[in-house]
């Protein structure tokens, strides 16, 4: 499908409009600050061990929480017992991060991903998603996962996150040929990406360029937080998720 016109119109807060001690990313307090103020949210979802889809970016709680070890070795109920540090909130699952954004704003949803083909996350993000009528889009890193998206969400535009270099230690799981793959959009055939969500420092590269001058794609940047990459951002690109300042 092609990419709405709502996928561009606005700028969307990284993981919500949150701010590092108060407003935790990825919580329902950042998507309410969001709402308020006007702009989409950036959200990512892992896999409980009960198969559940909870919103957090992490494969690991150390960072966020008052507890240690993997999202996925817990069931959605035990990580929405976890505090989060420095606030209230709690672990949302997808169903409730829904019902709390009730299609107000437009959602732009990651799909994390540990480069396995275990559809498990995508399978029961989907499901989610057939009960919800706000705008949401759909992304993730992984190829396999996008391909899947085209018969698991046909109604909703989904997207291929990427950038060009692949140097950061997380990569280190893909071989050279997967990486080369990714950063040149090698998948395209297979993905057939309704839009491209691209690292700023990347933008001026080939492959973004050619989905959007060459193919009409448009290109979301990720993630913009300073006046350099913003200017990067309005040239390169068509949308721009945000941290760290007020569009």
């Amino acid at each position: 499908m092609a990419a709405p016109a709502w996928l561009t119109e606005r700028p969307i807060a990284h993981r919500g409009l949150h701010d590092r001690t108060t407003l935790i990313e990825n919580t329902v307090a950042a998507a309410d600050a969001a709402i308020l103020g006007g702009f989409g949210i950036e959200c990512d979802v892992q896999l409980t061990a009960d198969g559940d889809a909870v919103v957090f970016h992490d494969f690991t709680l150390d960072r966020l929480t008052e507890a240690t070890g993997k999202v996925i070795d817990k069931t959605a109920d035990e990580l929405a017992a976890i505090p989060m540090k420095s606030t209230v909130e709690r672990i949302p699952t997808l169903t409730r991060f829904l019902d709390a954004i009730g299609g107000r704003v437009p959602l732009v949803l990651e799909i994390k991903s540990a480069f396995d083909h275990d559809l498990r996350l995508t399978q029961r993000t989907a499901a989610v998603l057939r009960d919800y009528n706000g705008p949401v889009a759909v992304k993730s890193f992984d190829p396999f996962i996008v391909k899947a998206l085209i018969e698991l969400t046909p109604d909703r535009p989904r997207g291929i996150v990427g950038e060009h270099d692949y140097v950061d230690k997380s990569w280190d799981g893909l071989t050279p040929e997967r990486k080369h793959i990714m950063a040149n959009l090698l998948h395209w055939p297979e993905t057939r990406p309704d839009f491209v969500s691209w690292q700023v420092k990347d933008l001026a590269t080939a492959a973004p360029f050619l989905a959007r001058m060459g193919m009409g794609i448009p290109v979301m940047t990720w993630t913009v937080r300073t006046p350099e990459q913003r200017a990067m951002a309005e040239r390169w690109a068509d949308q721009m998720v945000f941290e760290g300042f007020v569009p």
